[in-house]
């Protein structure tokens, strides 16, 4: 339910273009994207809470969450819950 939406957020956020069209489920994203580092996380994630309506505390937050597109809607939906 969420994953289109968060893929959709996702390419806005790093600027993926059609490449960002690719991704699926299982696509991996952080150290497989050079475009999420450090800062498009943050960003990321604010773009994330906007769009949703969710709050993400920095506990909330671990490598797994952004293992995935997958994992990432997951999360998402998790907190829209």
């Amino acid at each position: 339910m969420y994953l289109n939406d968060v893929k959709n957020v996702l390419i806005d956020v790093l600027n993926l273009g059609p490449a960002g069209e690719a991704l699926t489920a299982d696509s991996p994203l952080l150290g497989s994207l050079p475009e999420l580092d450090s800062m498009a996380v943050v960003t990321l994630l604010g773009a994330l809470e906007e769009r949703f309506g969710i709050a993400v505390d920095d506990d909330d937050i671990s490598a797994s969450t952004f293992e995935t597109l997958g994992s990432l809607a997951k999360f998402v939906e998790e907190k829209a819950a």
